[in-house]
């Protein structure tokens, strides 16, 4: 399945474990990230969520030849449930990210509460050079967080941001070693874990919902267009044309 899930002293932990693709994300591993949340929403022994990456890598973002393969040209449904249960969450999620983050890996640290980064790791959202569209309400969110300017730099010119500058516009909370990001993440987690369960939830509830409805209608425009986009000559010949690029 390519994602470990373990629950211990009240922390879900979800981790890409594809490492020999850099963590590219399937259809069968949203399904499952999917159902560990919906899981997790409902188990009370569960009161923080960590999702990580494998040493020295976060996530590649989407597995680009389920793309190619994807013949409705749109989200496959397990995306699509794996979204809706990060957005309603209410438990707190907190991000270890191991290493590189491209696409999805970078816009799921949006919806998370707290976030974690290695040193020397980068976050870069490639989408218009793949002929596609942001996804995951990152249309709506990053120019809240960084500014339009920023965003655009990010979202159309497709421009990494380093550890350091994605600390300072605020989209992680530390930048540590990178054999100590799940460790901190973990401890943040146990922390949240610890404190009153239900003043944690309501609390998260309060920083979230003014915005749930606006990043839900952003996530269905986002997918309406992402889907037009993925049916386009132009999309297929720039992900076939990636695939040349790195000969496979």
């Amino acid at each position: 399945m390519a994602i470990d899930t373990t629950i211990r002293d009240g922390v879900l932990s979800i981790a890409f474990a594809r490492p020999e693709k850099r963590n590219a994300i399937t259809t069968a591993m949203y399904a499952a990230m999917g159902a560990a949340l919906r899981g997790a929403a409902t188990d009370d022994a569960v009161r923080a969520v960590v999702v990580a990456g494998s040493p020295g890598v976060f996530t590649a973002g989407n597995d680009l030849g389920d793309f190619l393969a994807n013949t409705s040209g749109g989200l496959a449904l397990p995306i699509a449930h794996f979204m809706d249960a990060l957005v309603d969450l209410d438990k707190p999620v907190i991000a270890a990210v191991t290493g590189p983050a491209v696409g999805i890996g970078v816009t799921l640290l949006l919806h998370c509460d707290l976030a974690y980064l290695a040193e020397g790791a980068t976050l870069a959202m490639p989408f218009v050079a793949l002929g596609l569209v942001p996804e995951f309400g990152s249309s709506y969110l990053l120019p809240q967080r960084l500014g339009h300017a920023r965003a655009a730099q990010c979202l159309l010119l497709g421009e990494p941001m380093d550890a350091a500058a994605a600390l300072a516009v605020g989209l992680v909370n530390a930048v540590v070693p990178p054999a100590a990001v799940v460790e901190r993440a973990m401890q943040a987690a146990a922390r949240l874990a610890a404190l009153p369960t239900g003043a944690v939830q309501a609390s998260k509830r309060l920083l979230r919902e003014p915005q749930r409805e606006a990043i839900r209608r952003a996530i269905r425009t986002e997918t309406e267009a992402f889907g037009a986009r993925l049916r386009s000559p132009e999309a297929r010949a720039a992900l076939r044309a990636f695939f040349e690029r790195r000969g496979t």
